[in-house]
C-alpha cells in the first residue's frame, strides 16, 4: 500500500471524476485553505449544517437516532455551541476507486482552536458527499466557515496483487451515494 501524491490525485480527479468539483491548486488567500496539496486533498464544508441540541432527546442512540436532536441551519458561517457538535457535508462529491482507501484528518487551523473534525475512512468504491462531524470542545461558541477547508483526505492505494475482494459498493453499504447531511442509519 502506498500513499498517493498530488499528481495522482489530480489525474484521478480530472480523468475519472474522483473529486467533483476539483480544485487543482491550494486556495489560501483569505480562506482556510482547500484544494490539492502534496499528499492529500483539503475538502471544503458546504453551507448545510445540522447543529446538535439536547432539548428534545435525553439519550443519543446510534440505533434509534432522534432527528429532533438537530436544528437545521444553512449559511456562510455556522456557530457551534460550546461543548457540542454539528453535522455538515462536503462541497465535493467523492468516487473512490476499488484499490483505494482514504483517511481524513481535521485542518490544523480548526484543531488549534479546539474544533475537531471527525470523518470515517472512505472505503473502496464508496461514493457520495462526505458527512462531517464537527466538535466544539471549548466552553465558547465556535465558528465554522462554509466553502472553506475543513479536513484533509489522504489516499492510500493497494498493491496491484492485493486489491480487496469485497468493496463498499459490492456490499451495498448504507451510506453509498449519500447526497445531503446524512444522519446515523441503523
Amino acid at each position: 500500500m502506498s500513499i498517493k501524491s498530488d499528481r495522482w490525485i489530480t489525474k484521478q480527479s480530472l480523468e475519472h471524476r474522483m473529486i467533483e468539483p476539483f480544485e487543482a491548486s491550494q486556495v489560501r488567500s483569505g480562506v482556510i485553505s482547500y484544494g490539492v496539496s502534496s499528499y492529500g486533498y483539503d475538502m471544503r464544508v458546504a453551507r448545510e449544517f445540522r447543529i446538535f441540541t439536547n432539548v428534545h432527546s435525553p439519550v443519543v442512540d446510534p440505533k434509534a437516532f432522534d432527528e429532533s436532536s438537530f436544528v437545521e441551519f444553512e449559511g456562510d458561517v455556522c456557530t457551534v455551541p460550546p461543548n457540542s457538535f454539528a453535522l455538515a457535508r462536503s462541497v465535493e462529491y467523492f468516487r473512490i476507486p476499488r484499490n483505494v482507501l482514504t483517511l481524513c484528518v481535521g485542518k490544523s487551523t480548526y484543531a488549534r482552536c479546539g474544533i475537531i473534525t471527525n470523518v470515517t475512512p472512505f472505503e473502496p468504491e464508496w461514493e457520495g458527499y462526505v458527512t462531517l462531524e464537527i466538535s466544539n470542545t471549548t466552553p465558547l461558541p465556535a465558528r465554522i466557515y462554509a466553502n472553506e477547508g475543513i479536513a484533509q483526505v489522504v489516499f492510500f492505494e493497494a498493491d496491484a496483487d492485493d486489491i480487496c475482494e469485497v468493496s463498499y459498493a459490492d456490499k451495498k453499504g448504507k451510506y453509498q451515494a449519500q447526497r445531503g447531511v446524512t444522519l446515523p442509519k441503523p
